[in-house]
Parts: C-alpha cells; sequence; structure tokens
C-alpha cells in the first residue's frame, strides 16, 4: 500500500462530501482518452474499465481494495480492502464480453483466531489468492491474504473465518528485516508447480536496492529485477498457464510527479533451479501520457488470458477506485501505442 496524499489532504482539506461513503455503483471509466475498449496498447487489449463508488456495504466501507482473486466455481470476484475487509464481486459483461457493470453480493471482516474483527496494525490485508481441493466444488474454497505492517500469510475462508497461518520463510518473518513495514507482503500468488509465493514490495533492507526476492513456502527464492522507472515496487502477481507470472508493478516518487503502473512477464524459472529471472515489459502506463489512472495494485486472472486490475483509493475521497479487465496478448506480438 501507499497513499498518494494530495496538499489538500495534508491541509485537511478534503470536502465533507469526498469522504461520505454514497450508494455503491459502477460507471464506465475510460482509461485513456485515445484508446476505447477492443483496442491494443503494447501487449494487452483492454476490455473496459469501472470506477467504483466509496460505498458502505455490510458495515464495511468499499475503499482501498489492495487485491483481488477469482473463483471459477462460484463465479465470484473476491475483492480485499486495506482495512481487513472481504468484498464478493459479481462482475457484468456485455455481448462483446467487456466489463461492463459490478454487482456487490456480500461483504465480511476478516477475523482473527479469536473470531474478532481484526484491529490495527494487524487489518492491513494486501494480497489476495485462491485455492480449492476440487476446482470443480465451491465448498472448499481457501484465500490466502498476506499483510504488511505485521508481515505474514493467512489462510481465510469465504465468510472471512481465520483458517491459520501459512509459515513464512525465514526471511520475510522479521518485520527488522524490511527497509519498511508499509512496504513489505503486497503480492502472493498460486504456482500449480511452485506452490505459494510472495516477496516484499520493495527489497528486503540487506538485499540490493531494485532486487526482489519471490519466496515459495516450498522453501526456494528467485531473484525478481524491478523496472527501471524511479520508486518502483512488485504489487501484485499471478501464475500463467506457461509457467511464467505475470507481475504488477507501480512506480510511485510523490504526489506532485507522475507515476507508472507496469504489467511484466517473467519467463518460467527452470525447475529445481534459482536466480535471476528475466523479465519482459508488458504493458507500461504513464499518468502523463493521456492514461486516466489510479493506485493499481491487485491483479487477477479470470478465464484463459483474460485478467482484472483494481486500484488502491486509500478511502481518500481524490483518489479513485478503478476496476480495468484486459486480455494478455501472445508474447508475441509487436508493442502499439496510441
Amino acid at each position: 500500500m501507499i497513499r498518494l496524499i494530495t496538499l489538500f489532504s495534508l491541509l485537511g482539506l478534503l470536502p465533507i462530501s469526498a469522504c461520505i461513503p454514497q450508494e455503491f455503483k459502477a460507471t464506465p471509466h475510460a482509461l485513456n482518452r485515445r484508446l476505447d475498449p477492443g483496442e491494443r496498447y503494447q501487449g494487452i487489449r483492454l476490455l473496459g474499465a469501472l470506477r467504483l463508488a466509496d460505498a458502505e456495504i455490510a458495515g464495511s466501507r468499499l475503499c482501498g481494495l489492495s487485491g483481488l482473486t477469482w473463483d471459477d466455481a462460484a463465479g465470484v470476484l473476491y475483492a480485499i480492502s486495506d482495512r481487513g475487509a472481504l468484498f464478493h464481486l459479481s462482475p457484468v459483461f456485455d455481448e462483446r464480453g467487456y466489463l461492463s457493470d459490478l454487482k456487490v453480493l456480500a461483504a465480511h471482516p476478516l477475523q482473527n483466531a479469536a473470531g474478532q474483527p481484526l484491529g490495527r496494525p494487524f487489518n492491513d490485508s494486501e494480497g489476495l489468492a485462491l485455492r480449492h481441493g476440487d476446482p470443480r466444488s465451491p465448498g472448499d474454497t481457501e484465500l490466502l491474504v498476506s499483510f504488511e505492517t505485521r508481515p505474514r500469510l493467512v489462510r481465510y475462508d469465504p465468510s472471512g473465518r481465520w483458517l491459520g497461518e501459512v509459515p513464512l520463510p525465514a526471511a520475510l518473518r522479521n518485520v527488522a528485516n524490511y527497509r519498511d513495514s508499509n512496504q513489505s507482503l503486497e503480492a502472493v500468488a498460486i504456482d500449480p508447480q511452485r506452490g505459494i509465493l510472495t516477496g516484499s514490495e520493495i527489497a528486503l533492507r540487506n538485499d540490493p536496492e531494485g532486487l526482489i526476492r519471490i519466496f515459495s513456502t516450498r522453501g526456494r527464492f528467485w531473484l525478481y529485477p524491478l523496472g527501471s522507472a524511479p520508486g518502483s515496487a512488485l504489487v501484485a502477481m499471478e501464475a500463467l498457464p506457461d509457467g511464467g507470472w505475470l507481475t504488477l508493478e507501480r512506480a510511485f516518487v510523490s504526489a506532485f510527479q507522475p507515476f507508472t503502473i507496469s504489467l511484466r512477464r517473467t519467463e518460467p524459472p527452470l525447475r529445481g533451479t534459482t536466480g535471476l529471472l528475466k523479465v519482459d515489459a508488458v504493458a507500461v502506463f504513464n499518468s502523463d501520457q493521456d492514461w486516466l489512472l489510479d493506485n493499481f495494485e491487485g491483479l487477477a486472472r479470470h478465464r484463459e488470458r483474460r485478467f482484472f486490475m483494481v486500484s488502491d483509493d486509500n478511502c481518500n475521497g481524490w483518489q479513485s477506485t478503478l476496476l480495468a479487465y484486459f486480455e494478455l496478448l501472445p508474447f508475441h506480438a509487436e508493442p502499439q501505442r496510441p
């Protein structure tokens, strides 16, 4: 999580109306002034985007969304906020397969081992992944949540009930190993071959800057070089069917400078090896190049080569919760810019 705070919020000048949750609605949003849904941009095809209202759902505020995962058996898009709330969402598509609307089905607070809603500083939930014992059955769904501030991986059921913690590699257990406790475990994914994957947002304290260790809970790690944009950080990742990973990076320096959102692709690590990953850009979005962006932090594979991406508005009325939908093009596709 990173807080894109403007001078206005620092001065306490947020309008009162911007701080009061409104009735939920999703409205179409153009990510780029010159690109329509269905058009290609670099290595993706845009398939629609929505701006989500800041709303109160069953006692949980729908804002600060930082993690996504898709449950194909249940037909539910799960989202978590960095305030420890879990939302069940239902995306709506038009006849072309483009994202056109969103329904909110349910909301639950994430619980602790005693069955109580998480409180600060333990509710800073950031990354989200899903696993089934039987992918055809929605009844045994487990959600994996990664946390910042108090770094850990926790198993939950879809109602937010605590099921237990996943042991972290030794390097990730101690918060003192991170450069900043608020830049710890944003990303979590499940790789069918390598197990649960997670990594810090930026390099660990004693590691070279710009080089992330992506750990498997089975004991291995791989070296992931961040992109070259100043302030780059790993915020989400998804396993791809070919064995590689699709990663999401956000590059942010200050509220007064443009920022960059990058989708990147790693080549599959060789079986049984560790080492430096080969990472290529898929699509790079710059806020000063006609892109109407926000703080994208969550990524979820939908079906085949289609993905959702969500922004974390930090529950700040000057930012927006955006849900984008896109198709990953074959990797040899020629980059195209607007």
